[in-house]
């Protein structure tokens, strides 16, 4: 303990009750200003014919944005279309449900490129200037063709 009252301890995994406290935080800070912070973690799993993981995504909703964390195909099974069709999965999964956007983030050694392919714009790049490898290139795909209604509160 400082002379401040508080300590400050770094966790390898956040524990739900923390998690839960967060949460619920940001709910009730977000709800006194009309906004539903409408978090919701989403996974596709993609697995072959013997039931062996060949790809995976990992998202994210709030308000009215989807958030991408993380893809991944197995080595043996890139270059045949799977990423793309877990990006698919995904927007098929949140077309028509009001929302607005989703969004990721990508190094340049990883897969920039693939993502414009998929229809993903660049918003911006973030350069490293110590190591231009590992650049930034944050990505966006819009849902023109729907009225957001995610993260609003019905009566604001």
């Amino acid at each position: 303990m400082n002379n401040q009252g508080y300590i400050i301890e770094k966790l390898d995994k956040l524990p739900s009750s923390i998690e839960d406290l967060i949460y619920q935080g940001h709910v009730n800070d977000e709800t006194k200003k009309g906004i539903v912070c409408n978090y919701k973690k989403i996974i596709f799993v993609m697995k072959d014919k013997s039931g062996i993981v060949i790809g995976a995504l990992q998202a994210y909703t709030a308000f009215s944005e989807i958030y991408i964390d993380d893809i991944w195909v197995h080595p043996s099974y890139r270059r045949r279309n799977l990423g793309r069709k877990l990006l698919t999965e995904l927007e098929s999964f949140f077309k028509g449900k009001g929302y607005n956007n989703i969004n990721l983030v990508t190094s340049h050694f990883q897969a920039p490129g693939f993502y414009k392919k998929c229809g993903f714009e660049v918003e911006f790049v973030r350069i490293n200037k110590k190591n231009p490898f590992l650049s930034k290139t944050f990505l966006i795909k819009y849902f023109d063709e729907e009225k957001q209604h995610q993260g609003i509160l019905k009566d604001k």
